[in-house]
């Protein structure tokens, strides 16, 4: 019976031993397969950040290459030349033509244009600028490849068929110019009116403190929605009440609010959908030289989004019409998604681009003059008048494309949309994305 006892109790012991040795492997076992996946996800995030220091890398090394002149070996140059019968060009001064960062004064037509910003294969406003640059030698063949070198800056985008009477720009330009002859081989919708030398570190976009635009449209497009404005398109005249309407509509939009229905893929939550509006205004009604009564709106704000004024006008113009109440643009500056009208292209111009705080700390230091183009104001007006508004006079006259639109409005709802998802919310680090950075002034 001892016996059995001392043999059952030896059994038991050998059984927990063998468990306790077991369970240490296993263990063991599990702590050296972590190990080796640490040290395996240690070894990749080293990989990959070692790809990326060598990327950053690489593009130094393409910025500086982009900016050094590459050392030629001339004798070796012209031996290889002088063998395949090609004769080196003359030394030509302009490549060693000392270039100092200026303020250009530009305006144009944009109705046979697709905007303002170079685009390839389309026909835009800087592509004839940096063509006329390059044959009078204001950049070289380098900058007109790559204009960052030369330092080239809009103040803002326009759009397709998108004018602008007083755009500026700032690029590096040779102290002696000849505007009369760089003017000569522009088309005739652009003109260059001035140069202005400024502070090293200028920048057209940056320095930019409120940029003001115009809307001109015929004053038929605030006819009742129940009149028949087919039969009043070049007799309509606006009267002083409804006159006061439109003008009380547009003050509405002043001050800082949120305006991610007036624009495309911003989300109430996206910080850059809010914009600070300084004044809305409408001129007295006038007639153009077709007959047709016409007035010309007024927005000055720090910045605009796409698409941003032409939506304000046109929720403006359902409102005075009738077609829908400010109850609409109330809620289209809260969270709701609305749907709203967006006015015509043809009748938008960027008017003028302020440099106030500028012009308040270099504009009178002796050095530099102030970003205010009063001496080129005479002839500006003239171009204005003679290839902008004419072209407005003329096209809405003939195509009539605001009585157009305005057959449109009706189709609208100006309540919630629910046929499309709503954008996804900004970024909450802090960063503003890419797409939000470059959607400003992009009208």
């Amino acid at each position: 019976m001892l016996l059995s006892r001392i043999i059952n109790r030896y059994t038991k012991a050998a059984v927990r031993l063998k468990t306790c040795t077991t369970r240490h492997k296993s263990f063991a076992a599990a702590m050296s397969e972590a190990l080796d996946k640490l040290e395996l996800e240690n070894e990749a995030r080293k990989a990959a950040k070692a790809s990326e220091e060598e990327a950053v890398k690489e593009t130094n090394r393409v910025k500086r290459n982009l900016k050094r002149k590459k050392w030629v070996d001339w004798k070796t140059q012209d031996e290889e030349d002088a063998a395949s019968g090609v004769k080196r060009a003359p030394f030509d001064p302009a490549d060693r033509i000392k270039r100092k960062k200026s303020a250009i004064l530009l305006s144009y037509c944009g109705a046979n244009y697709y905007g303002m910003q170079r685009n390839p294969g389309m026909q835009t406003i800087e592509e004839e600028l940096f063509k006329a640059m390059l044959k009078h030698k204001w950049i070289t063949e380098d900058s007109f490849e790559q204009v960052q070198i030369a330092c080239f800056q809009r103040a803002a985008r326009t759009d397709k068929g998108v004018s602008a009477a007083r755009q500026v720009c700032s690029v590096k330009l040779p102290e002696e110019l000849d505007l009369e002859a760089f003017n000569a081989d522009l088309p005739k919708q652009i003109r260059l009116f001035g140069v202005e030398r400024v502070t090293k570190g200028f920048n057209a976009k940056d320095q930019c403190n409120a940029r003001t635009y115009t809307y001109t449209l015929p004053t038929m497009a605030f006819a009742s929605c129940e009149e028949k404005i087919e039969d009043l398109h070049d007799t309509f005249r606006l009267s002083p009440e409804l006159l006061e309407k439109v003008r009380e509509t547009l003050k509405l939009y002043e001050g800082t609010k949120n305006f991610h229905n007036f624009t495309s893929k911003k989300n109430f939550l996206d910080p850059s959908s809010k914009r600070f509006i300084m004044s809305f205004t409408s001129s007295e009604p006038f007639q153009s030289p077709q007959g047709i009564e016409f007035v010309t709106l007024k927005v000055k704000g720090q910045s605009f989004m796409l698409h941003q004024i032409r939506k304000m006008v046109g929720l403006a113009i359902a409102i005075v019409r009738g077609n829908t109440t400010t109850e609409s643009l109330e809620r289209a500056l809260t969270e709701e998604r609305l749907d709203l009208p967006m006015a015509p292209g043809l009748g938008l111009v960027l008017d003028t681009v302020h440099y106030e705080r500028y012009n308040d700390r270099y504009g009178k230091d002796g050095i530099h003059n102030p970003l205010t183009w009063q001496a080129q104001e005479a002839q500006v007006q003239e171009f204005i008048e003679r290839e902008i508004f004419s072209q407005i006079y003329k096209t809405e006259a003939e195509q009539r494309n605001m009585l157009d639109w305005i057959g449109t409005l009706h189709y609208h709802s100006y309540d919630t949309r629910k046929d499309d998802a709503p954008p996804p919310p900004a970024a909450t680090d802090g960063k503003r994305s890419k797409a939000a950075a470059d959607d400003d002034n992009d009208e």
